[in-house]
């Protein structure tokens, strides 16, 4: 590609730039993106939490439509369009519902020849939409104004075609990718990361990573871990992230006597490390899209136990690489939890070790951008290849 104005231009928007799975997903592919010559920027529509200096650095600008949560603003309308036209993107690509609904209706003041919605749960619901009946109404009443919609999960990807919200010729299932390279197993790491957090070599450390909300049903795993303190009092459990119920689950922590066996990390920066510090990895879950701290902790090399909700399935590999239990059944995750505890270390090591296989065959990052390219210039020009672009 000749210069910056010869390149293609990517316009991505997101409901949200936090330390999210479908954030951190968005912003991999964009900077995977801008290495194979895009010209991206990407749009938030709350203040950016996150990633903003890592995109800066990349040469990715990030704008911001500057809006509150939970109030919505007509004027955000009028900011994207103008973005959209001051950026002249061949491709808009959008993620998660506020921001899917919002990139739709901004087609109509300013067109950009491809437009591509991703979903990135199997329940679509938000402060907006109180059921998700509306959420499939509101799609289906847009969906002319999209050329694809993808969807990460699946389950979810089975959902939307029986229940009729995007028709079978515009939806695509399209999983999440990871960086097998920079989640890997790291003896090193662990080791050091061990000894700074304090951790004995006897104490077999469960890791949970993810927002503290209602989805992720803490609850749900600490009354799991409260049963398998019990039976295995050298359990330790790492939180990692920050959330609106993370007093009351800090709370309930006490309530059950857990609260020297549960450490809170609050939001970290160095989740491959920490990763690396564990010995499984656990997600209780009550319904999901397609989690990528799945995805990492398999890189990682960490064995499994995960509720049987969206793509986990897709992810662990029953009996194989891990565990699956229904949701809300902490009788059941702590079952499960124990199993994996009472395997041979080794037997945990291989299990950890057949899921960083099965990533690296299925979701690595470097598969999945080949696919999104491909999507692109197929939608733009009818053939999968960057020659389309280069000869146009």
């Amino acid at each position: 590609m000749k210069d910056i104005q010869d390149r293609p231009r990517l316009c991505f928007v997101t409901t949200d730039l936090a330390y999210g799975g479908a954030e951190v997903q968005l912003v991999r592919l964009a900077i995977a993106l801008k290495d194979r010559g895009w010209n991206i920027c990407v749009v938030s529509m709350l203040s950016p939490q996150a990633f903003t200096k890592e995109l800066g650095t990349q040469g990715i600008h990030v704008y911001s439509l500057d809006m509150q949560r939970g109030i919505p603003d007509p004027r955000s309308l009028w900011k994207l369009a103008r973005i959209i036209q001051e950026f002249n993107p061949q491709v808009v690509h959008s993620h998660m519902i506020h921001a899917n609904l919002l990139a739709r209706l901004a087609r109509v003041l300013a067109h950009a020849p491809v437009l591509i919605s991703t979903i990135h749960s199997t329940l679509e619901t938000g402060r907006s939409f109180r059921s998700e009946k509306i959420v499939h109404w509101a799609y289906r009443l847009t969906d002319p104004l999209s050329d694809t919609t993808t969807h990460i999960a699946r389950q979810g990807y089975d959902r939307f075609l029986r229940e009729g919200v995007v028709p079978k010729r515009k939806l695509l299932y399209m999983p999440n990718g990871v960086d097998t390279g920079r989640f890997a197993p790291c003896p090193e790491d662990r080791q050091a990361k061990r000894r700074e957090m304090g951790i004995n070599n006897n104490e077999l450390v469960w890791l949970a990573v993810g927002r503290i909300e209602t989805p992720k049903d803490y609850p749900n795993m600490l009354y799991a871990f409260q049963k398998v303190c019990l039976n295995r009092p050298e359990a330790r459990l790492v939180v990692v992230g920050k959330g609106e119920l993370e007093s009351q689950i800090r709370e309930l922590t006490v309530e059950l006597g857990l609260q020297s066996y549960v450490r809170f990390l609050g939001l970290r920066t160095d989740i491959p490390k920490l990763l690396n510090v564990a010995d499984a990895y656990v997600m209780s879950s009550a319904w999901e899209g397609m989690p990528m701290v799945l995805l990492e902790a398999h890189a990682t090399g960490l064995p499994i136990v995960a509720t049987d909700v969206g793509a986990n399935r897709d992810v662990v590999q029953e009996g194989v690489s891990g565990f699956l239990v229904p949701a809300r059944n902490p009788d059941a995750l702590a079952a499960a939890m124990l199993r994996m505890m009472e395997l041979p270390e080794e037997e945990r090591r291989q299990m950890g070790l057949a899921g960083r296989q099965w990533v690296e065959d299925n979701y690595s990052l470097e598969r999945i951008v080949d696919r999104w390219e491909s999507l692109y210039f197929k939608l733009l020009f009818g053939q999968a290849s960057k020659e389309s672009w280069l000869t146009k």
